[in-house]
């Protein structure tokens, strides 16, 4: 990171391998002879271990094609043509070196004439060296990320809010909706989940406060976490849900999939799905909701409450009787 005098925020530089049109005629060509010699199966993409079966694989082929047209290479340069070629072909370019920074929270693409910025854990927003090619390719990243998530997005439906296959969350939308052209939002969550502990050392919440937490989830009473953007809140209800009893069945109902439970919870997770272009197969959360009611949960938790229908179908949960956990965007709790 560096400081130059006259700018307002800090620039996050980023040193990536440049290469000429030789060599980016090698990566396509080595590109056209890995898919030739693979069978990839887009069904299986949004599992993480055929994505990384796959990334071995890839690097195994490449391995062998680059010795064969490149005798003399040396290894070090061959680790980063690979490298660049698994991130052009199993992942999201440029962004994909962002995404393996562990003090990143956002990685944010508002078009291809700006550079990237990023949200670092200790300094804030801040401006990178880097830049994307066009306006089609943050779209094809777009339409990569929809895919792997189950998701479309298209000039009809020009909205995306989806997960990567690791976790994070990510948003996208098109030109004309934003007006200065195609863009990418990823909320980058930690690798290794918050715990309790965690919080506790570090002042977030004090160790009294979370005995209370845990009184009212014993005694299954129901609980609203509020905060602004990027306060936690998610964060913070992951940490309490350990506290729930195993021997009882839990539901989750999001949007975007971003709580993670742990494996000893007898746990559901479900998730809503848009409508397709002619406005059909859409799943809406209080389908969810009827839908659960039939599993006999003895808890639910209702994803983010960001609207009036996500109200209605956090209240119309408690009526039915059972323990309801959710979060709202609210600065204070008045």
């Amino acid at each position: 990171m560096i400081y130059k005098e006259g700018d307002f925020v800090r620039t996050y530089l980023l040193e990536i391998p440049d290469y000429g049109s030789g060599t980016k005629a090698l990566l396509d060509n080595l590109k056209r002879i890995a898919i030739l010699d693979s069978n990839v199966k887009a069904e299986r993409l949004l599992d993480p271990k055929y994505l990384t079966a796959m990334r071995l694989q890839f690097r195994e082929r490449s391995s062998k094609i680059l010795e064969k047209e490149l005798p003399h290479l040396d290894e070090e340069s061959k680790n980063t043509l690979i490298a660049i070629l698994l991130h052009e072909m199993l992942g999201l370019g440029k962004l994909d070196f962002l995404l393996a920074d562990d003090n990143l929270e956002e990685i944010v693409v508002n078009n291809h004439k700006d550079p990237i910025w990023i949200y670092h854990k200790e300094f804030g927003w801040l401006i990178t060296n880097i830049f994307m090619d066009s306006e089609e390719q943050i779209q094809n990243y777009a339409n990569i990320i929809a895919r792997r998530g189950g998701k479309q997005i298209t000039v009809l439906s020009p909205l995306l809010d989806t997960r990567l296959v690791t976790g994070d969350r990510a948003n996208a939308t098109l030109f004309p909706i934003s007006g200065k052209g195609n863009t990418i939002t990823i909320r980058r969550f930690r690798r290794d989940p918050w715990t309790i502990t965690d919080f506790v050392k570090n002042h977030t919440v004090g160790a009294d406060v979370l005995a209370l937490i845990w009184m009212c989830m014993q005694y299954e009473l129901n609980i609203i976490i509020s905060g602004g953007t990027a306060s936690g809140k998610t964060s913070f209800l992951n940490i309490c849900l350990p506290f729930i009893q195993p021997n009882q069945r839990v539901i989750t109902i999001e949007d975007t999939r971003e709580l993670l439970l742990p494996d000893f919870l007898h746990w559901v997770p479900m998730t809503t799905r848009e409508p397709n272009a002619e406005g059909k197969g859409g799943v809406s959360m209080l389908d969810l909701l009827v839908n659960s009611l039939r599993q006999r949960p003895d808890r639910i938790i209702v994803g983010e409450t960001r609207s009036q229908k996500d109200a209605e179908v956090m209240f119309e949960a408690m009526h039915t009787g059972h323990s309801v956990y959710t979060t709202f965007h609210a600065n204070t709790a008045e």
